[in-house]
């Protein structure tokens, strides 16, 4: 065995000179290896920092926050163990970590970035079923169902790779056109390559594009029904009785705990517009540059790929001001602490209400949302 690994490692060395890294410039590849450890370094602590937050902070742990964790995981350990032998590669221009890991690594890649788009499509689901059909949420979204929809991600996306990893599909091994290990046809000329493209990347990512163009249309639709109900206060102000302003009450607070929900939405549409603009880059270049005319697009697309495990976190401060507190718990930042972020008077200085999005939420679910003869804001999934 370690006679192989050996023989497949000088293999390797031999095999580097007219692969596709012989074609940059070793200033482009230095380059590209001082980008990819400063990746990994903001990933790493980006990602570590996330999962602490959500754990510490009761305010953000939900059921999305379950699946926001697992996605956080798979991107660390994609930054802790995938990124080092990439930085490696650009470094040093070849592969010199024998055959063992020549397998295990890209087995290690491709898990992980299925692991990444399956939580995203998770996700997803949720939100859509959250805003869609709010009837079935406590019933789908129970801890067990929660559980299993996480470990199906995890088993699924390295599952799918076990053919290939024991050689009866394809196999992992040096590519020279890549310059480093990938799925490779094995000794019948078979290949998983574009099945497992289809299955853990078209699939998912085609489900997630239908749930959020039924989103916007149940969103779309809401506003329009609100703002009808609003217009007809306002043409008669006076008519109201003391039945409409509890009703306009109610609605009102249903509308802010649906626009939080919103937000949540669109901050997980953002991590996935941001997984597809990291990952198309380098799968047009492998397919309409496979010759590698064009060097500089290729680091680039390499760049992108493995910044998609970092910038996770950094949609999370941008776009979610909840987030950007739980982080401030999470560092114990004095000035989280004076500002009161972490306390009720951080909720009320943001006009939001843990309990009363709750109650909005579980009214929803009972159906007291529908529009009612006087217009009231109907319930997404209401028929």
């Amino acid at each position: 065995m370690a006679g192989d690994i050996v023989n497949f490692t000088d293999e390797v060395s031999a095999t580097v000179e007219p692969s596709e890294l012989s074609k940059f410039s070793p200033g482009l590849l230095t380059f590209a290896a001082v980008v990819t450890g400063t990746i990994m370094l903001v990933g790493l602590f980006g990602n570590l920092l996330t999962v602490v937050a959500l754990l510490k902070c009761p305010k953000v742990r939900n059921v999305a926050a379950a699946f926001i964790i697992s996605l956080c995981i798979a991107d660390f350990l994609f930054c802790a163990i995938v990124l080092p032998f990439a930085i490696s590669g650009f470094w040093t221009r070849t592969w010199s970590h024998g055959g063992v890991l020549c397998k295990l690594v890209p087995f290690l890649r491709y898990g992980n970035v299925g692991v990444s788009l399956l939580s995203i499509a998770l996700i997803t689901l949720n939100r859509y079923i959250m805003i869609a059909h709010h009837s079935w949420y406590s019933r789908v979204y129970r801890k067990h169902n929660i559980a299993l929809m996480i470990v199906f991600s995890w088993m699924f996306s390295y599952g799918m790779q076990i053919p290939t990893l024991v050689g009866v599909w394809g196999k992992f091994d040096y590519d020279p056109e890549l310059g480093t290990c990938s799925i490779m046809p094995d000794d019948n000329g078979r290949s998983a390559k574009t099945a497992l493209f289809v299955i853990a990347f078209i699939v998912p990512a085609l489900l997630i594009l239908i749930c959020y163009a039924r989103i916007f249309w149940v969103v779309h639709s809401s506003e329009q029904r609100m703002r009808e109900h609003q217009r007809s206060q306002h043409m008669s102000p006076g008519n109201l009785n003391s039945n409409d302003k509890r009703s306009t009450i109610k609605d009102n607070r249903e509308t802010k705990a649906r626009r939080n929900e919103w937000r949540i939405t669109k901050m997980v549409l953002a991590i996935f517009l941001s997984f597809l603009v990291c990952y198309l880059p380098i799968t047009i270049a492998k397919v309409a540059d496979n010759h590698v005319h064009f060097p500089v697009f290729h680091i680039a697309g390499y760049i992108l790929l493995y910044a998609s495990a970092c910038v996770n976190p950094i949609i999370y401060v941008i776009m979610n001001a909840q987030y950007r507190a739980a982080y401030a718990a999470a560092l114990c930042c004095p000035l989280a602490r004076l500002s009161g972020l972490t306390s009720e008077k951080w909720n009320e200085r943001h006009g939001y209400s843990f309990n009363n999005t709750q109650t909005a939420l579980s009214q929803v679910s009972l159906g007291e949302s529908r529009v009612d003869p006087r217009g009231a804001l109907a319930s997404p999934g209401g028929k």
